[in-house]
């Protein structure tokens, strides 16, 4: 493992990683690693999953939506 020294971390930020610390249960090094690697690697989108519970969603309120629709919301106002 290696080393790193974080140097003028703003008080702000500095509060909000012990307090997530805190309330994860977790060292303040651990949160920041965890944070670091949460950021860096971020989790991967599974596309499929999103798809079946935007359906799921849609079914469930009977609400369907065209391009045209979704068109005419986005521009709404921009004219």
């Amino acid at each position: 493992m290696s080393t790193i020294t974080i140097k003028d971390v703003p008080p702000a930020v500095h509060q909000t990683l012990k307090s997530r610390a805190e309330a994860h249960g977790r060292s303040l090094n651990k949160e920041i690693i965890i944070t670091l690697e949460s950021t860096l690697h971020g989790s991967p989108i599974d596309a499929t999953a999103i798809g079946k519970h935007a359906r799921s969603v849609r079914e469930t309120l009977g609400v369907y939506l065209t391009q045209r629709d979704l068109t005419d919301f986005k521009n709404t106002g921009r004219r």
